[in-house]
């Protein structure tokens, strides 16, 4: 068998070792051990990780790096980040959009994050963010799948032109229906917007991702009409609720009514664990609420649940890199997932699961998948977590588009190794 490239002794993150890869034209043609095949290229993973690329359910790429425009986030809190965009927003050109994003999007792919679900603000009436990153999602196809979320940021119905506007988006080509109903006047606003966006995205055949109840507000429950729409608008399996920090601070009651409602719509759930942490709770004295969303109860319950990274460098988050490794083990500690299966979840969370909500297609290590992986310096999904693992190969399309060093430190002590890799000092525990 010839083929363009094949990867040799990999580990799986399903725990099988000592596996080849084959790839041809772009795709995964055969798995298995020891192939008895050539290819022109052939790279031996020495037994580390090998990993479908990381996936980013949940950004927001036309704010990315725009920390300190026009100025800094001094409460922290989720609504004068709302203020802030909205004075730099009359500032915002087409090219600056377009350099920041493509900036990102370079740290991105050096990351082994290759595909990323990015919220567009529809409410600066110039559209200039849907336009640069629909002209951007074109230009990055062969390195990063981008998809839009047409977000009307002031709110739905609070925003005079948010529907003229989202008409627009629409035929600009967005790929997703978003909305924000816990920053319209009223709950019963909320709720409208809801109903009234659902009912756009079955009309359009859209999919839905919805900012939902992004508040410490136990009452803010639009999670629920969320749900209730899908059902009755037939959206099962193509609606989406991020953030849904508001169940930490509902009590348990009513939690037990709403996850099966949840289940009943077949809702994907995203967590975004940096940023919820961070706005979250802000109004607390203590204890202090950690403000994510009830992710190992969601996950219980069958629902595929992933994580984000929201924001990098911008009015309501001053870090970040692009690192899903660094999101999934920010979600371990806050959600308390130290089991070992937990922590599996976390990496899949980042990976496969994100790739669900993302509906992507030929994700995967299975033969006829697309030939993208990221070889990671480390043994397994777990060790990849606890070292936020160098990618020490980007693929897409089985060629080569990033490459780092392994990480190790030169050691000047007399009587101990010269160098010390991380990934070397990994347990043996099955």
């Amino acid at each position: 068998m010839s083929l363009d490239l094949i990867l040799r002794n990999a580990t799986l993150p399903d725990g099988r070792r000592g596996v080849d890869i084959g790839c041809a034209a772009g795709k995964i043609r055969v798995v298995g051990p020891a192939l008895d095949a050539t290819a022109a290229t052939e790279i031996d993973a020495g037994g580390r990780l090998v990993s479908p690329p990381f996936v980013d359910p949940h950004f927001h790429l036309d704010s990315a790096l725009s920390l300190g425009m026009p100025r800094l986030n001094q409460s922290g809190t989720l609504l004068e980040g709302i203020a802030i965009w909205s004075e730099l927003k009359p500032q915002l050109t087409q090219e600056a959009i377009l350099a920041r994003a493509e900036a990102y999007c370079d740290l991105a792919i050096a990351q082994g994050l290759l595909a990323v679900r990015t919220h567009v603000d529809i409410c600066d009436d110039r559209l200039l963010a849907v336009e640069a990153l629909a002209s951007l999602r074109q230009r990055i196809k062969p390195w990063l799948d981008l998809q839009l979320v047409a977000f009307p940021q002031d709110g739905f119905l609070r925003y005079p032109r948010a529907a003229e506007n989202l008409a627009r988006a629409t035929r600009l080509g967005i790929d997703v229906i978003g909305g924000i109903p816990h920053f319209e006047r009223t709950m019963a606003d909320g709720a409208a917007s809801v109903r009234a966006l659902c009912e756009i995205a079955a009309a359009t055949g859209l999919p839905v991702d919805m900012h939902c109840d992004e508040t410490d507000d136990p009452l803010s429950r639009h999670v629920e009409t969320l749900a209730a729409e899908t059902v009755r608008l037939g959206l099962q399996g193509r609606v989406t609720g991020s953030h849904l920090v508001s169940m930490h601070s509902m009590d348990n009651y009513y939690v037990s009514k709403l996850i099966p409602l949840m289940v009943e719509a077949e809702l994907r759930v995203v967590a975004n664990p940096n940023i919820n942490i961070t706005l979250q709770g802000r109004f607390d004295t203590y204890p202090k609420r950690r403000g994510m969303t009830r992710v190992a109860e969601l996950r219980a319950a069958g629902l595929t649940v992933a994580f984000g990274q929201d924001c990098v460098m911008d009015p309501w988050y001053p870090l970040g890199n692009a690192d899903m490794l660094d999101v999934a083990n920010m979600g371990l500690h806050v959600g308390q997932l130290t089991g070992r299966d937990a922590m599996k979840f976390c990496f899949e969370a980042v990976t496969t699961n994100a790739a669900k909500v993302m509906g992507l297609e030929g994700y995967g290590l299975a033969e006829d998948c697309n030939a993208d992986f990221v070889i990671l310096d480390a043994a397994d999904p777990i060790e990849a977590l606890r070292l936020r693992a160098t990618r020490l190969f980007v693929i897409r399309r089985g060629k080569v588009i990033a490459r780092t060093p392994a990480r190790a430190a030169e050691l000047r002590v007399e009587g101990r190794p010269a160098s010390v890799n991380p990934a070397s000092y990994a347990p043996n525990v099955a």
